[in-house]
C-alpha cells in the first residue's frame, strides 16, 4: 500500500479503451477524482462510463490536452496500456508542468523495436538476430514485424523469398515510422521479465513463464495461453543478464515507473523480442500485490499525481522469487460474433483467484484480421496457487468454467493450457 493520502486529487487519464478502465477503478479506490478524454462519445467509451468526468478531446492534441488541465484544474494526468500515445503523453506532462514518470527520448527508444534492440546488444542484453530485406544468406523461416507497432500487428511468420516480399510490405504499412525488422524465426518457450523503477533503483520485480499455444494453425502467431510465476529460467537470468539491464537503464537515466520484456528461450537464455515501458495488458500488478504487497499500477498513479511512487518499502518487497506460485489464464476467442459469456461469476468465488478481467463483451465481434492478434485475448484470470502441484488444476478449472459462446451456440474459446506447458517449467 502507497504511504501517499490521495484522496480528493484529481487525474485525467488519457484514453477511455476498457482496459483502462483498471486505472480509473483503481485510482477511484484511492478516493481520486477521475476524467477521462478521448475522441469517443461515451457509448463508444469504456472508460468514460465509469469515469467521474469525461471530455471529447483528440488526446494526440497536445496542446488541447495541456489546455483542458489548466481549466480543470487536474492535478496529474496518466495514460496506462498504449505505447503510441507515450511521447504525447510525456509532451503533455512537460507542457502542463506535471509528473511524468519517463521522458519523450526514453520513450521514443522504447517503442522503437530497432533502437531497443541496438541498446540491448550494447549493454549484452540478449536479443534476436536480424537480417536485412536485401540479405542472401537468410535462413527460414523468419518473422517480420513493424518496428512501433503492439499486439502482434502486421507480424508475419515467412517460410521464402515471395512470403517475405508480401510480409515486408505488410509490416511497412503497419509500422508508422514506415520501418520493419527481419528476425530469426525462434520457436519454442517464452518468459516475460517485469522490472519495477523507483527514484533511479531497479527492481526485478518476477519472471513468468509466457505459454503460448499454436492453437489456430502453423502460421499463425502463436498466443498466450498462460503465465506461471516464477519461472524456472529466473535463476540463469539473473546470473547473466539482470546486471546487464540495470547498466542499460542507467545508461537511459530512467528512474520511475515499470517494464515488461517479453523473451524467447533458447539453451535457457531469455532473447528480448518486445520491451515495454509501461503498464502491461497481462495485470501482473494484481499478482504482485497478492504475493508480494506492493502495486505498481497504485504506485504509477501515486507518481502522475505526487511526483513519488509512494513505496518506501519496495526493495524488501520486491522478489522474483514467489513465495507461492501464480498464474494468469488468458482465454482466447475464436474469430465469431460473442453472444454471451458464463463462468466468470464463478471463477471470481474461486479461493485461488484474485481477479477476472473481461478484454471483451457480450455483442462484441472477434474479426478474422483479430487472428493472431493479443486482441483474441477476451478474458484474464489472475491468481495463486498453494503450491506447483495444484497451480495446473486451478488453470484448467477456470478454463473448463469459462465458455465463450457465439451467436450460434459454439464454443468460441480456444485450447488452453495443458501439462505439458507447465511441466517441468515453473520453479
Amino acid at each position: 500500500m502507497i504511504n501517499k493520502n490521495l484522496k480528493g486529487m484529481r487525474l485525467l487519464v488519457m484514453g477511455g479503451m476498457r482496459i483502462s478502465c483498471e486505472i480509473i477503478r483503481k485510482a477511484q479506490e484511492l478516493g481520486v477524482v477521475v476524467g477521462v478524454a478521448d475522441y469517443n462519445t461515451v457509448e463508444d467509451s469504456p472508460g468514460k462510463k465509469i469515469a467521474d468526468e469525461h471530455y471529447e478531446v483528440n488526446i494526440t492534441d497536445v496542446d488541447a490536452v495541456v489546455e483542458l488541465i489548466k481549466k480543470e484544474d487536474f492535478d496529474g494526468v496518466f495514460v496506462g496500456f498504449n505505447d503510441m500515445l507515450l511521447p504525447f503523453y510525456a509532451e503533455v506532462c512537460r507542457k502542463a508542468d506535471l509528473p511524468c514518470y519517463g521522458t519523450k527520448e526514453q520513450f521514443e527508444v522504447l517503442i522503437s523495436k530497432d533502437k531497443y534492440k541496438s541498446l540491448c546488444r550494447d549493454f549484452n542484453v540478449p536479443t534476436i538476430e536480424e537480417y536485412s530485406i536485401n540479405d542472401t544468406t537468410i535462413k527460414y523461416p523468419v518473422l517480420v514485424k513493424p518496428c512501433d507497432s503492439s499486439g502482434s500487428r502486421g507480424i508475419t511468420i515467412c517460410h521464402s523469398n515471395e512470403e517475405l516480399k508480401f510480409a515486408y510490405e505488410t509490416a511497412l504499412n503497419a509500422s508508422k515510422t514506415k520501418k520493419a525488422l527481419i528476425e530469426r524465426y525462434m520457436d519454442g518457450r517464452e518468459v516475460t521479465v517485469f522490472w519495477v523503477f523507483q527514484k533511479g533503483e531497479y527492481y526485478l520485480a518476477g519472471l513468468a513463464n509466457r505459454h503460448v499455444k499454436k492453437n489456430q494453425g502453423e502460421d499463425i502467431i502463436p498466443l498466450p495461453v498462460g503465465y506461471t510465476f516464477p519461472s524456472v529460467f529466473l535463476s540463469k537470468y539473473r546470473e547473466e543478464v539482470e546486471e546487464n539491464c540495470k547498466r542499460m537503464f542507467h545508461k537511459l537515466n530512467i528512474q520511475n515507473g515499470m517494464m515488461f520484456m517479453q523473451c524467447k528461450v533458447e539453451d535457457g537464455t531469455c532473447y528480448v523480442y518486445d520491451i515495454g515501458y509501461r503498464l502491461t495488458g497481462s495485470l501482473e500488478y494484481k499478482i504482485l500485490e497478492r504475493v508480494c504487497g506492493y502495486n505498481p499500477l497504485e504506485m504509477m498513479i501515486c507518481y502522475a499525481l505526487t511526483g513519488d511512487m509512494g513505496e518506501p518499502d519496495l526493495k524488501e518487497k520486491a522478489n522474483p522469487l514467489f513465495e507461492t506460485p501464480a498464474f494468469n489464464v488468458s482465454c482466447l476467442s475464436s474469430p465469431g460474433i460473442i453472444k454471451s459469456i458464463t463462468g466468470i461469476d464463478e471463477v471470481k468465488q474461486f479461493p485461488q483467484v484474485i481477479d477476472a478481467v473481461m478484454a471483451h463483451v457480450s455483442g462484441e465481434t472477434i474479426t478474422e484480421q483479430m487472428r493472431g492478434l493479443l486482441a483474441q485475448i477476451t478474458i484474464r484470470v489472475l491468481g495463486t496457487a498453494n503450491d506447483k502441484g495444484t497451480l495446473l488444476q486451478v488453470m484448467q478449472k477456470i478454463n473448463n468454467t469459462i465458455h465463450i459462446v457465439g451467436t450460434n451456440g459454439d464454443e468460441l474459446m480456444l485450447p488452453g493450457i495443458e501439462f505439458s506447458d507447465i511441466d517441468g517449467y515453473l520453479l
